[in-house]
This record gives C-alpha cells, sequence and structure tokens, in this order.
C-alpha cells in the first residue's frame, strides 16, 4: 500500500428479502467503480446480511489505520448493523446509495432508505458521516468520494429555526388541532423492528409537547381480536375492498382472508381503547405468524378517520393525526424510496397503505401481494396529482421538532408496486436529500392534499419547538 494515498476500508450491506442477485450486480458494478479511485482500497462488495456476518467482515480492519469506512448501501437494511460499525471504528464513514429505476414492479433495492435509517442513526450517535447517491456505474461518484475524502467528513450546523409569524386564521387552526391531540389516546401493538430507531418514542416526552398518551397492546392482542371477527363483518370488510379493488378473487383466498380479518381486529382494539390513532408492528409477524398484510386493513382504517400506520411508529401516528386534524381529511405515512436530484423529484411509497382518498378516480386501483412477503392485502395505485403538504413531528438528533415541507404530486405512472407518488419537492432536490441527511431525519413523512404549511408553522409555535423545512 502506498503510505501517501489515502486508505479505504468498503463493505456492503444489504437485505435477503430484497432482489439479492441483482444487489449482487450492483455491489459488483460499484466495486469496478472505486477503481478508478485514487485510494488504497480495503475490502470487498461481498454482500453481509446481518450482524454476524457484519462483525466477521469488520475483522479484516483490525490493525490497518483507515482514512474512512466506505458503506454501500446496496439495498435497504435496519441501522442495527451501522451503529455497530460506527460504535466501532473512529474513522469517518462515507455512505454511498443507489438510485432505482421507476419502472412500476418491486422496489428491487430500497437503497435511499437504508441511506435514510442510517443517518438518523450516525447523526443520533454523533458520528461523523458523508454521502453519494449516485448509479453503481456513475463516474461522478469517485469524484464526490475524493470529494469527502479531502475536504471534512461530517454535518453542518443544524438548520433548526424559530416558527415563523403566522395569520390568525392559521393560528385559530393549530389551536384547535392542538386541543384535539392534547385529548386523544393512541394505541401501539407490538414493538419496532429492530434497527428501527425512528420508531421508538418516549411517551413522557411525547405527551409533554403534544398531550397524546399512547396505550400499549401485543400482537398477540390484536391477532386473538382479529381472529374472533364474525363472519358476516368479515364478509362485509371484503365486498368494501372489492368495491374499491376490484380484484380479490384473483388473489390466495386464505391468506386474503387473513389480511381482512386484520381490519375488523383492530376496529375492535380501537373501540375498546378509545383511540384516534394505532401504530402496528405489521412486519413480519403478520405475514409470517398470523398469514396476512395489515396494509389494506390500515388503509382502511385512514379512511375512516383513524390513522393506521406501520412499523409501531407512534411519532409518525401523531404526525397523521395532527395533519388529518389541520386539514380535516386523511393523510398518509410513507417512505422516501428514490431520489433524482438531477430531475428534482423524489417517490414517495409505501407497501401498499395508502387510503382509496387518495386514489386516481380512474378506477386504476387494485389489490396486490406484498412485493417481499407475497401474501395479500395491498392497495396498489399511483398518487392522484395535486399540491401536497409534508410533516413529520420529529425526534432526530434527540430533540422534539416539526418538519414541515411541501411539493406537488405529479401526474406520473406507478412507480413502485403498492402505493406510491412522484413528487416535486419545492426545494431542489439535492437541498432536500442534504436536510435529510444533515438533520438525520426519519423515514417516514406524513403527506396529506392541500396547503397547509402557515398552519402546521403556527402548531409548532403552540408546542413551543422549532421548525425544520424539508
Amino acid at each position: 500500500m502506498n503510505p501517501s494515498r489515502n486508505r479505504v476500508g468498503v463493505i456492503a450491506l444489504a437485505r435477503p428479502t430484497f432482489d439479492v442477485p441483482y444487489a449482487e450486480e450492483v455491489a459488483a458494478q460499484a466495486m469496478q467503480t472505486l477503481a478508478g479511485l485514487d485510494a488504497d482500497l480495503v475490502g470487498s462488495a461481498d454482500l453481509l446480511f446481518d450482524a454476524e456476518s457484519t462483525e466477521v467482515a469488520l475483522g479484516q480492519f483490525d490493525g490497518i489505520e483507515l482514512d474512512a469506512l466506505l458503506l454501500l448501501q446496496v439495498s435497504f437494511t435496519d441501522s442495527s448493523m451501522t451503529e455497530a460499525i460506527g460504535a466501532r471504528f473512529d474513522a469517518p464513514i462515507i455512505l454511498w446509495s443507489f438510485p432505482e429505476e421507476r419502472v412500476g414492479g418491486r422496489l428491487r433495492l430500497n437503497s435511499f432508505c437504508g441511506l435514510n435509517l442510517a443517518a438518523f442513526a450516525l447523526v443520533n450517535a454523533g458520528s461523523a458521516f458523508g454521502y453519494v447517491h449516485r448509479n453503481a456505474d456513475d463516474a461522478g461518484a469517485v469524484g464526490d468520494i475524493t470529494g469527502l475524502l479531502t475536504g471534512t467528513i461530517g454535518q453542518p450546523p443544524t438548520q433548526r429555526r424559530r416558527p415563523k409569524e403566522t395569520s390568525t386564521s392559521a393560528a385559530a387552526v393549530a389551536m384547535v388541532a392542538a386541543s384535539k391531540l392534547s385529548a386523544t389516546t393512541i394505541g401501539v401493538i407490538g414493538d419496532r423492528p429492530v434497527g428501527f430507531d425512528p420508531c421508538g418514542y418516549d411517551p413522557d416526552k411525547l405527551t409533554g409537547v403534544t398531550g397524546v398518551k399512547v396505550e400499549r397492546k401485543e400482537l398477540e392482542d390484536l391477532f386473538s381480536s382479529a381472529a374472533a371477527v364474525p363472519a358476516p363483518v368479515l364478509a362485509a370488510t371484503r365486498q368494501r375492498a372489492n368495491q374499491s379493488l376490484g380484484n380479490l378473487d384473483e388473489l390466495e383466498q386464505e391468506a386474503l382472508d387473513k389480511s381482512l380479518s386484520l381490519y375488523g381486529g383492530l376496529k375492535g382494539l380501537i373501540s375498546d381503547g378509545g383511540w384516534a390513532g394505532v401504530a402496528t408492528r405489521c412486519w413480519p409477524e403478520c405475514f409470517t405468524d398470523y398469514g396476512g398484510a395489515a396494509c389494506s386493513p390500515q388503509s382502511m382504517l385512514i379512511d375512516d378517520g383513524i390513522p393506521g400506520t406501520c412499523e409501531a411508529d407512534v411519532y409518525g401516528n401523531v404526525t397523521a393525526l395532527l395533519l388529518q386534524y389541520v386539514a380535516g381529511e386523511p393523510s398518509f405515512v410513507a417512505d422516501l424510496v428514490e431520489m433524482d436530484t438531477d430531475g428534482d423529484t423524489g417517490v414517495m411509497w409505501h407497501c401498499g397503505l395508502a387510503p382509496m382518498h387518495m386514489a386516481p378516480e380512474d378506477g386504476s386501483a387494485t389489490g396486490t401481494i406484498h412485493s417481499n412477503r407475497a401474501k395479500p392485502l395491498l392497495n396498489e395505485f399511483a398518487l392522484r396529482p395535486g399540491r401536497v403538504t409534508l410533516a413529520r413531528l420529529s425526534q432526530a438528533g434527540g430533540v422534539q421538532s416539526l418538519v414541515i415541507g411541501g411539493g406537488t404530486m405529479l401526474d406520473a405512472p406507478l412507480a413502485f408496486s403498492g402505493t406510491a407518488g412522484v413528487i416535486e419537492f419545492d426545494r431542489p432536490a439535492p437541498e432536500v436529500v442534504a436536510t435529510i441527511m444533515r438533520e438525520g431525519l426519519e423515514h417516514h413523512f406524513g403527506i396529506v392534499y392541500g396547503e397547509y404549511r402557515e398552519e402546521l408553522e403556527a402548531l409548532a409555535a403552540n408546542w413551543g419547538i422549532p421548525v425544520v423545512d424539508l
């Protein structure tokens, strides 16, 4: 090795439920591109799927002084491996995620969302890191990485600010929303998945800011409630879903019934608890232990005016409620899964639980199966075009804040299977990405149709918390 050149460790992270052969191709191509980097590389593009294999791979760096560790975020992963890597190494970390073609099929990698989770964890840990979001064969990645190696790898000062002054009418709307939330109880069913730190919550901090209280139930409570749903109720749920989606006879019927019964099971717990919303650990157990997806059942809840959110994301559920109370209509909590920093658009996506309220009026919505778990029932449609407001009640960096953004949902084909919309942000896409990375924002953002940024400013002022501009 040349002592005058930077020494860079390379590891590649992935998840086996995504498209592994494609991920291997992407990782191999990235390694070829890195041959153009003026640095000594240590490591490989072999995919690491779990903490054990990652720990073994990290052993190759023992006794080697690295100038940086390049982490190839080849597919989506939770943040647990990234956290372990950050805790073990003093060297700064460079994250490289990979864009994905919007071809309407399966989300094969979901790399950007993995980058999002990694940034949340690293910011919370106070770890220095930089990021690159380019195709594996893009030689521009070499320039980006070189710039990070020769510059300062780290994050600029926070961009949180005080809420702006608002109109009297906006303040009145915010006051009503805050009053409703202060009298609200939501449910959380099960624990957040391992490595999904953005979905964690401190009930005392949440109540201290919003007044919202949280009641916990176990997944077994949901499954028991769903199993006890009477046949006539299940039949009515199926009729409702068929009216919206129309192709239920084409799906696996036993798993479909399991899925539809989760709607009745959730409604039972909601009624018993007097909940205004519910955050559920939807995977993997709804698929593996119970046998059906919670996606369309949660969509029905959203259309009922009772937000349902995935991954036991309590702050996401409160975000959905605050948007609903401000806008007076259903909202949708989604991942930002793909960014075109040249075209200034992104894709807001989740497996298939967007409410029918957000579907096009052309009857194009259908039922489908989960792309990674292969069970029904999920909604599938492209979000209808129109002006949208984005928000997130955030605890990124250990600070309670309100993320506020806006944009236009474009009239575009379905980008990925499930429910998704192509959004043109009000700010340039590179600035949106930089904000997410710099602040270490959560991977779930709330969406509602209409313009409500002023009302959200007033809500942040009501709560006495800062604002982050998305």
